[in-house]
């Protein structure tokens, strides 16, 4: 079994090293192909207009020059000696919550483009509250404890999970796995001029409107959103 990992943080991301830590406890053979910089909400963005440069970063690992879909291409028609089982992407440092989230996000986009060329994929993302920081080990863990279910039950053609992981305080309940839809409401766009001509994006994540039920209600109540979704 073969693992192809990416994520849109970069490949030095915490929570891809913390994904590594779980697929090689599942699979003979894990390989990274991820973005060597930033490329958070650019969505399914490829570049087919200027050279793609990549650099092996250790075993198995490569670091490329372009988007999360461009890893994911570059990795399945150039770097990978075999086609992989399953395409793991994430655990993305923020929620991928919703069907804005899944529109706009990279880590997303890894997992679609796998889909599209027929091979199953998961997407693990990490809600941040605020005032709270990112226990990776202990996310690692919630990962560890529910992935083997997801890796039994292929999602089927056209389709890959998505998984958003909560932020729990310490003392709070430990998280339940609950399977749910996504939520349709779109996010809350709003903009702050401080000056003329200069708009500072200014939304709120945390505020935003829920159906009971959906992804974006039971992660945020602190249990973890697992969605089937489909390209």
């Amino acid at each position: 079994m073969i693992a192809l990992l990416s994520n849109d943080d970069g490949i030095d991301a915490a929570g891809l090293a913390a994904l590594r830590r779980v697929a090689e406890a599942h699979f003979d053979e894990v390989w990274i192909v991820a973005p060597a910089s930033q490329m958070s909400q650019i969505g399914h963005r490829v570049t087919t207009d200027t050279p793609l440069r990549y650099e092996q970063r250790g075993e198995r690992a490569f670091a490329v020059d372009g988007t999360p879909a461009d890893c994911i291409r570059v990795a399945l028609a150039h770097l990978l000696p075999a086609r992989p089982d399953w395409v793991l992407s994430g655990i993305n440092h923020g929620g991928n919550l919703g069907r804005h989230d899944f529109a706009i996000s990279g880590t997303v986009a890894a997992a679609r483009e796998a889909a599209f060329q027929g091979i199953p994929g998961v997407t693990l993302s990490h809600y941040l509250r605020r005032g709270l920081t990112v226990d990776w080990d202990r996310a690692a863990g919630r990962v560890a404890a529910m992935i083997a279910g997801l890796l039994a039950e292929p999602p089927g053609a056209g389709h890959f999970w998505n998984v958003n992981l909560p932020h729990p305080a310490p003392g709070e309940p430990e998280p339940r796995v609950v399977r749910c839809e996504q939520e349709r409401h779109s996010l809350h766009v709003l903009y702050r001029e401080d000056e003329p001509g200069w708009l500072h994006y200014a939304g709120d994540y945390h505020e935003r409107t829920r159906v009971p039920g959906s992804d974006v209600d039971v992660c945020f109540r602190g249990d973890i959103a697992v969605t089937l979704a489909s390209i």
